[in-house]
């Protein structure tokens, strides 16, 4: 039998509590044995069971772990975990834990809820667009970039204004309880109610019953009244792969798409400043230009925004959000380093190569200037068993996956992370090496594989008796391709392929 779990105080401190809630989690899921935890989650038993032990707090990526294994909201307990991490943080600074006692003018990085529409200002043309496009067609997909935003538009903004008009609105997530809750919802939904669905990408890889889910919603869909609205929200590059079910196809054949990009100058302004006004704080204008200038033109800025306004209030002065806080806390830059040593961290051995491979992969190198972000298509992941880093990642909002894209959340990250300006540093030649070979493949597939774009001479050379590992499959077949043609091109072979054109032809 398992040894019984320690007995656990949750007002002996912010990791016991947040332990003590990842208990009553795992036993509302029905005490989940934590070998089964682990075949789901993709941690060992013994992390899991670590997270719940309240010795330590654990990582986040470990916590979203846990909850997602266990049917849990992982948006509502990212929020969890970062005021447990914050009351942490106040414990090694000397003072006393307690509970916090001041809703913050910010959700952080767990995005905006159901509950927060007082706080969620500045995206109300994007909202307006999708009450408008819910007038014109049935099903709606709301679809963007992991940290685009999309999942608060939907909870704090698009719910809270159709029950305003007096109509019920429901949200679905992934989960153990999906069917159930879908049935619930449409015995509500008699009448213009609006059905959500969220994190739909979710049902595709994550607890068994996806399929059947999507099934059970396509038909209801189909079946109900004609005034009820369907809203799904789903990640742009899962996007197309809905095409590859029945189900998705049959749901969103009339569905109209509206994409979320990132707020505009002047909504960032406002997701700044109006939430501090409402809460009686005031921001220096130095502050709100630099975390304009911090989130213009970031993909993934909105979450890393979030948890970074957190800190600037938890280091405000008085009732003063001020630059000089900002910049103490280490602004979002400071939050999307942690997330990424945290998912390094928590990884394996191998994990921790193939996150190097990948991250490397998605910087651009300067020559004279900076390096920079680079957009990697998928054809790049091909044979290096990417994909669960890859999701990590995103999931940490280290890295945005967007329409058959992956690239960094934040360029800050090339700077501010000593892990990986010690891995574009260190052998820098042999990743520019590589990154040629990178470039030189694609062009070669482009050109439909012509033997004239392949490799000869020295930059051939260059890779005798390198290891291949690093490499993914399309830089494997154009080195195989070109060390072919270099044994047919040389002079011997010729030779022989002649004489036996000619014997052939005396033969005859």
């Amino acid at each position: 039998m398992p040894r019984p779990e320690r007995a656990l105080d949750p007002a002996a401190g912010p990791a016991q509590r947040l332990a003590a809630e990842l208990r009553d989690l795992r036993r509302a899921a029905g005490t989940i044995g934590y070998r089964h935890l682990a075949a789901r989650a993709g941690y060992s038993a013994a992390t899991l069971a670590g997270a719940a032990g309240g010795r330590s707090l654990p990582s986040l990526p470990v916590t979203l772990a846990f909850v997602r294994a266990c049917g849990g909201d992982p948006a509502a307990w990212e929020h969890r975990w970062r005021e447990a991490s914050a009351a942490q943080a106040a414990m090694r600074g000397g003072g006393p834990w307690q509970a916090p006692v001041q809703r913050p003018p910010w959700p952080g990085p767990a995005g905006y809820g159901v509950d927060d529409t007082d706080r969620f200002l500045g995206r109300r043309r994007m909202l307006a667009h999708v009450l408008e496009t819910l007038g014109q067609h049935r099903v709606v997909a709301v679809h963007g970039a992991s940290g685009s935003g999309k999942s608060s538009l939907l909870r704090a903004g698009l719910i809270p204004a159709w029950r305003r008009r007096g109509s019920p609105a429901s949200l679905i997530t992934p989960g153990a309880g999906a069917a159930r809750a879908l049935r619930a919802a449409l015995e509500r939904a008699s009448d213009a109610g609006l059905l959500v669905v969220d994190q739909f990408e979710e049902f595709f890889d994550g607890p068994p019953g996806g399929c059947a889910f999507l099934a059970d919603l396509t038909t209801a869909a189909e079946r109900a009244d004609p005034r009820l609205r369907v809203v799904i929200g789903v990640r742009t590059d899962f996007f197309v792969r809905c095409t590859d079910h029945p189900a998705p196809v049959r749901l969103l054949a009339d569905a109209a798409g509206v994409p979320v990009g990132p707020p505009a100058a002047d909504e960032l302004r406002e997701i700044v400043a109006e939430p501090a006004r409402r809460a009686g704080l005031s921001v220096e204008r130095a502050l709100t230009t630099r975390i304009a200038a911090d989130a213009d033109g970031q993909p993934g800025a909105l979450p890393l925004l979030g948890t970074a306004l957190l800190a600037a209030w938890q280091h405000r002065r008085g009732d003063i959000l001020t630059l000089s806080g900002y910049e103490a806390a280490g602004g979002m830059r400071r939050v999307i380093t942690d997330a990424a040593e945290s998912v390094h961290r928590d990884s394996s051995e191998r994990g921790r190569e193939t996150a190097r491979q990948v991250l490397v992969r998605l910087v651009t190198f300067g020559d004279g200037v900076p390096d920079t972000r680079r957009l990697v298509r998928p054809a790049e992941w091909a044979g290096l068993d990417a994909g669960p880093v890859l999701a990590e990642l995103a999931r940490a909002r280290v890295i945005v996956l967007g329409a058959g894209t992956a690239e960094l959340a934040h360029e800050g990250l090339i700077r501010a992370w000593p892990r990986l300006a010690a891995w574009l540093h260190t052998g820098r030649a042999e990743l520019r090496l590589h990154r040629r070979l990178t470039e030189a493949a694609e062009i070669w597939r482009s050109y439909g594989r012509d033997s004239g774009a392949l490799y000869r001479g020295a930059p051939l050379a260059d890779w005798d008796g390198r290891g291949l590992r690093q490499l993914n499959t399309q830089e494997r077949e154009f080195l195989t391709a070109s060390r072919r043609q270099r044994t047919a091109d040389r002079p011997g072979a010729r030779r022989r392929r002649s004489s036996q054109v000619v014997y052939r032809v005396r033969g005859c």
